[in-house]
């Protein structure tokens, strides 16, 4: 099943890729925004693409990007459906030369995640789908397959984190982890990237429990959610993204939808985060 506005999303996702492409590796120049986080000339091209097409696609469907993310909450309050944006996902991997960066969109509707795509411009590839809609990747030789969560560990129980973001919290869910399912294979992956990792079966849990915006996870949760994944609070409610003021996530379990031991991860995470 496809939604009629996912394939002009995917190219607009694709065209966004290709403009970052001609800053990579190169000799970029690094701003530092207002909260410390870095910005490049790469940032600002995606996000002026992705803006422009996006409001020509559809003008009635409000644009939230992380590079123009100062909208007061009585403006977003009154948002049905909106597109939450981040042009360019994994801005430190990127600077560093890493490949681990990636362009996300995902279509909002009253709080919820209708589809999503990912698209890394270092390798062409495209991730993309929703809750009931299914997940698919899309390779830069235009081969599509169906992707989907693997509903237990193939060997040892791997976890997907951030390779720059922890806290203390992550820590003890990942010792208290090791101790109920067994020594963990933890694998670093940058932006995005993560729940990709688990939409393709290639991981079994992803736990944040340090800070996340809502443009670094929006685009990915749909995509997993396609997949046969979801992204859960620590109280086992799905995270969701009604307009509020701060733009920060709770933390988070994403996770297989049908995994045996999920219920047990929620009840640790509570006990530890």
């Amino acid at each position: 099943m496809m939604h009629p506005l996912l394939p002009a999303v995917i190219g607009l996702v694709q065209q966004a890729g290709e403009a970052i492409l001609p800053h990579w590796r190169a000799d970029v120049h690094v701003h530092e925004k207002a909260d410390a986080s870095p910005v490049t000339a790469a940032d600002m091209a995606a996000h002026h693409l992705l803006n422009d097409g996006l409001l020509a696609l559809d003008g009635q469907i409000s644009v939230l990007s992380e590079e123009a993310a100062d909208i007061a909450l009585a403006a977003r309050a009154g948002w049905q459906r909106w597109w939450l944006v981040d042009p360019l996902d994994g801005t430190k991997e990127f600077i560093a030369g890493s490949e681990e960066f990636t362009v996300n969109v995902a279509l909002i509707e009253r709080g919820r995640v209708v589809f999503g795509v990912v698209g890394i411009p270092a390798t062409g590839s495209c991730y993309y789908g929703g809750a009931g809609l299914g997940a698919e990747r899309l390779d830069a030789d235009q081969s599509v397959r169906p992707i989907q969560v693997r509903g237990a560990p193939t060997e040892a129980f791997t976890v997907v984190a951030s390779r720059r973001h922890s806290s203390p919290a992550q820590e003890r869910l990942l010792a208290g982890m090791a101790e109920r399912f067994g020594e963990l294979d933890c694998v670093s992956v940058g932006s995005s990237l993560k729940f990709c990792q688990l939409a393709e079966g290639l991981a079994d849990c992803y736990p944040r429990l340090a800070p996340t915006s809502q443009w670094d996870t929006a685009a990915a949760q749909g995509v997993l959610e396609g997949a046969g994944g979801e992204v859960l609070n620590l109280d086992g409610s799905t995270l969701t993204y009604e307009a509020r003021e701060s733009l920060l996530n709770p933390s988070f379990l994403a996770l297989p939808g049908t995994a045996a031991w999920r219920d047990a991860l929620i009840e640790l995470a509570r006990e530890l985060g």
